[in-house]
């Protein structure tokens, strides 16, 4: 459907055939992050629209883009509208919004998935179940371990999830650096490599790249990672700090045994004259990530490309690619990362390339240019506050996540986010202070407060407060469960030794093949042994 035929309403049924066609779509959920992970559509990209204005542009760089944005359709709700007047302010041109949102979806007989990343939870059991990936359980890792075999543990988590929780003995080696760091992890090829993660997608894509890559050594998957682990009764470590060799070095022959990988997966590569002119046409969207570490992106890259790690850029896509159908280029300083993560990406269904030169090829990206934002509220001490308060002349929202607040929040504060604030009761007659971790998400937000209000924002945020030796109260309840509409519960709790909630997490990863239609598990392109 040609863009200048975008109606304002698209009902499901149409949505669902636009799916199916090669051209872009942007397809938004903009509710907050616990709503969206309690039921959303298959291919949609979350857009809470509580950061609409700071993380619009990145996702859909091209403002030409095709875009349909959708709320939970409940009775009254009207933030995907919000939302939608909101990137047409912003210069977006065709933008429509799903007739009745999730619930007119799955008033069409359609489904709706929980959870988070679920194409990329999907395709991991897809991987799996075509390609045989090879797996040990728990115990049988455990009795190895107690025997003193020839293995080597290898977490495919970046440092900070590896840190919370991690196997015991294992080494943190993020799946986008596998291929090139993998034989200084096991330089010996009898030596027996386990890939874990939390839970299993990035255990099965770990594992596979390696048997992909031709890696000469024995290669498992840990069945059901740390949950695994935790499940059969054995303690996990906390804070633990191993990693990979930094100082590995790329060879010829990691460089064919990946280039191979990308070609039987149908790479491409690009030089930069082409990759530029993509970047300069309007009638698609193109997007550059340095997949490399955040160490090396800190230390120079292309200028203006995204820095997307690449193994949480195959686990995680639609945190940095909210246009399906959109061009995608990778880009290394070694040969040997990029065609791996483009691989996968292929095969995910998504049109990617590896740049010719990578991080030394003199491509200039020009980036989205940021959403210009109002002028933030005007800051307020915290003896200000502090004073306001005793005289019971302010009133304190709270915008930091729901979690946070309840762990301490300044007494009398109440706790909100932004598709909340309109139906708050406020007396407009004193000063409302925000209190944010981020003040750009103070800065849109208080564009829903009553027009004339006073509105200032803690200076220095919560962490100022503190730091003053003022009281936080903690409300363990407050806000209740219903209404954290930010937090996921089953997806943060299977870390906090809640067994319960481990078992619910792995089975719906489990569950979720039993769930697609032909049209979403088509998307997937998993190469043949």
């Amino acid at each position: 459907m040609p863009n200048t035929d975008m109606p304002r309403t698209v009902d499901a049924r149409t949505l669902k055939t636009w799916l199916s066609a090669p051209d872009e779509l942007a397809l938004l959920d903009v509710r907050e992050h616990g709503e969206y992970g309690e039921g959303h559509l298959f291919f949609a990209v979350p857009l809470p629209f509580s950061r609409l204005e700071l993380d619009l542009a990145r996702l859909v760089p091209n403002s030409s883009s095709r875009i349909v944005l959708y709320d939970g359709g409940k009775p009254g709700e009207r933030t995907a509208e919000r939302a939608g007047a909101c990137a047409r302010r912003l210069g977006y041109r065709y933008v429509a919004c799903l007739d009745g949102g999730a619930r007119g979806w799955a008033q069409a007989g359609l489904r709706l998935f929980k959870g988070v990343n679920v194409p990329s939870k999907t395709f991991g059991e897809i991987v799996e179940q075509r390609r045989h990936t090879p797996r040990i359980t728990a115990d049988e890792l455990a009795a190895r371990q107690a025997r003193g075999d020839d293995l080597v543990i290898v977490d495919g988590r970046p440092l900070s999830e590896f840190r919370k929780m991690s196997i015991p003995g294992g080494i943190c080696c993020p799946n986008g650096e596998l291929a090139l760091r993998i034989t200084e992890l096991a330089p010996s090829p009898a030596t027996t490599i386990v890939v874990n993660c939390a839970g299993r997608t990035r255990s099965i894509i770990g594992a596979q790249t390696l048997k992909d890559l031709g890696v000469p050594n024995p290669v498992v998957a840990l069945e059901n990672g740390t949950q695994g682990w935790f499940l059969t009764g054995r303690e996990l470590d906390h804070g633990a700090d191993r990693h990979y060799d930094h100082h590995a070095r790329a060879t010829a022959d990691k460089a064919a045994r990946a280039r191979a990988f990308a070609e039987r997966a149908g790479v491409t590569w690009e030089c930069a004259a082409r990759v530029a002119a993509w970047l300069e046409d309007a009638s698609r969207t193109t997007y550059v990530f340095d997949v490399r570490t955040p160490e090396e992106f800190a230390a120079g890259s292309l200028a203006g490309a995204e820095h997307a790690p690449g193994g949480q850029l195959i686990q995680a896509s639609d945190q940095w690619v909210g246009v399906k159908g959109a061009r995608i280029v990778v880009a290394d300083s070694d040969g040997v990362r990029a065609p791996t993560v483009a691989a996968w990406l292929r095969q995910l269904g998504h049109a990617a390339s590896v740049l010719e030169g990578g991080v030394e090829s003199g491509l200039q990206v020009r980036r989205a240019v940021p959403v210009p934002l109002p002028p933030p509220p005007r800051p307020i001490a915290v003896h200000d506050v502090s004073a306001l308060l005793w005289a019971g002349g302010a009133t304190v929202i709270d915008l930091r996540p729901s979690m946070a607040y309840r762990k301490g929040h300044i007494a009398g504060s109440r706790w909100s986010i932004r598709p909340l604030l309109a139906a708050l009761d406020i007396d407009a007659s004193n000063p409302i202070v925000l209190v944010g971790d981020d003040p750009r998400v103070a800065t849109i937000a208080q564009g829903e407060l009553p027009a004339g209000c006073d509105v200032r924002l803690l200076d220095g945020g919560i962490d100022a407060w503190r730091a003053e030796g003022l009281p936080l109260n903690a409300t363990p309840d407050v806000p209740p469960d219903d209404a954290c509409v930010d937090y996921l519960f089953f997806t943060h709790d299977r870390h906090d030794g809640n067994a319960a909630a481990a078992r619910q997490y792995l089975d719906w990863e489990t569950g979720l093949l039993a769930m697609l239609d032909d049209q979403e598990r088509g998307v997937f392109r998993v190469i043949a042994d």
